[in-house]
């Protein structure tokens, strides 16, 4: 077996390795995310580590010394971080050339050729769900007959094999608490609509909604929602329970926890034997009666992408969703206490000066308690990146989807709405939900509660106007 390093590479200051892996840009106030998507092929491999860096406050020179130590390095990479990633790897095989280096996410799943004849230092990509195929790798088999691996050869010819099958029996994959606790620190990670500390962990895999902008769905998760066991993943929470008792929340980060709703009931009344806080990410339809079990068995928050107040442009992206119902499910949400972390997509395709002051309306209308307001990007192997060069809405060749200190921009424009307006359009999303009247008081009267949520605030108004500094500086 090869000495593993799994490895989230360092990145800009304040980057948010958010969702499970590396997020597009630097966000509104800083969070992180758990690197789940390392630490499950991570746990298949005995003796190896994760080093997530950004969280962790690393930089190049805390790493490298690391090359040494192994035999193979898996990188996680994204879209807007693979160049920077690939300058991580070319230094860590100058400290120790016999060292493999593999990159696995979905950038190099999608773009597999680019990416290896992007450098002669990475000696592989594992493509679509590759927890199997790097292990495969760890186990030294022969590259040539591991499906789902794309490598260069002895003659330095790119070589494909076969897609790996996709996981049905997600209960073969081994808890990653058990890599959480062995080699991260849990109060590295928060994000400000969590309790902190959290611990966050998929039970499943996959979405059944069709959204043309959603990069997992369309590159390595697919659209059939595969799911643990209810009692696997019941066993999973006991066992963080007892490694962490520190944690205040539990968040389930499949993308449409409430896909299978009598699967979401049926572990929330496990999860409620438990006595554990938690909360998940849901489509805005998900019916009372549901809502009322998760509630009553420790439900705490939705995180909820609302995306568009425009009907047309949720027909647009194919996101399936009707305003009415967003409407009623937000409003049995307040009714029952379940507070509501809500996302919105600026620059998506349908976009108007209208629509934008529509979406903005409807934001403040049904209140979530908190936002997150994103600007559209079009990643490589989405439906949205093709129509978007189809239809002549994205500069390929000025593609970038961050500036360089990893703000995000607005890559795409339209004949009657350009970059510079969709870009300044975020700014007065943000401006107009929070500073409205009841929802300063809304937010105050939150901050008396406790001190610590006073602190929690104070400190992300602080980040929030920081952030606006920067985007006005870049604009």
């Amino acid at each position: 077996m090869m000495k593993t390093l799994f490895l989230h590479p360092p990145s800009f200051d304040g980057f948010d390795g958010g969702a499970g892996s590396r997020y597009q840009a630097r966000r509104e106030i800083r969070s992180f995310w758990y690197p789940t998507w390392l630490a499950q092929p991570a746990a298949l491999i005995p003796g190896s580590k994760l080093i997530d860096a950004p969280p962790a406050r690393l930089k190049l020179d805390d790493v490298l010394p690391l090359a040494r130590r192994y035999d193979l390095a898996v990188l996680h990479t994204s879209t807007p971080s693979f160049a920077s990633d690939v300058k991580v790897a070319a230094a860590l095989k100058e400290v120790n050339p016999q060292l493999k280096i593999g990159f696995v996410g979905a950038k190099v799943a999608v773009e597999p050729e680019e990416s290896l004849a992007a450098s002669d230092t990475l000696d592989f990509v594992a493509r679509e769900e590759f927890d199997f195929t790097i292990r495969e790798v760890a186990e030294e088999r022969r590259w040539d007959k591991i499906a789902g691996l794309s490598f260069r050869n002895a003659n330095g010819a790119v070589i494909h094999n076969p897609d790996r099958p996709v996981l049905e029996d997600m209960d073969r994959l081994p808890f990653v608490t058990e890599v959480y606790k062995r080699d991260l620190r849990i109060e590295d990670y928060f994000i400000g609509y969590l309790k902190h500390p959290y611990v966050s962990l998929y039970t499943g895999r996959g979405c059944k909604s069709r959204c043309t902008f959603c990069l997992w769905p369309q590159t390595v998760g697919g659209h059939r929602y595969r799911v643990r066991s209810v009692g696997h993943v019941i066993d999973e929470i006991r066992l963080a329970q007892s490694h962490f008792p520190q944690v205040k929340e539990f968040f389930f980060d499949d993308d449409t926890f409430t896909d299978n709703l009598p699967r979401a009931e049926a572990i929330a009344r496990e999860l409620g034997k438990l006595g554990v806080t938690w909360s998940c990410n849901a489509k805005a339809n998900v019916p009372r009666t549901t809502l009322e079990v998760l509630r009553d068995n420790g439900l705490r928050l939705l995180l909820v992408g609302y995306e568009s107040g425009n009907q047309q442009i949720l027909h647009n992206i194919k996101k399936g969703m009707r305003i009415d119902v967003a409407r009623r499910f937000t409003k049995d949400c307040h009714e029952l206490g379940v507070t509501i972390h809500g996302t919105f997509i600026l620059g998506l395709p349908g976009e108007t000066k209208e629509t934008i002051e529509e979406t903005i309306k409807f934001a403040a209308d049904i209140n979530p308690h908190t936002i997150q307001v994103s600007l559209a990007a079009p990643y490589p192997g989405t439906e949205l990146h093709r129509q978007a060069v189809d239809q002549g809405w994205l500069d390929v060749e000025h593609a970038e989807l961050t500036d360089e200190r990893g703000v995000q921009i607005a890559p795409l424009h339209y004949p009657h709405l350009t970059h510079t307006e969709i870009f300044e359009s975020l700014e007065t999303f943000y401006k107009r939900f929070y500073f409205r009247r009841t929802k300063i008081a809304s937010l105050v009267a939150e901050m008396l509660k406790s001190p610590q949520m006073m602190r929690r605030r104070l400190r992300e108004g602080v980040e929030f106007f920081q952030f606006l500094r920067q985007r006005e500086m870049a604009g």
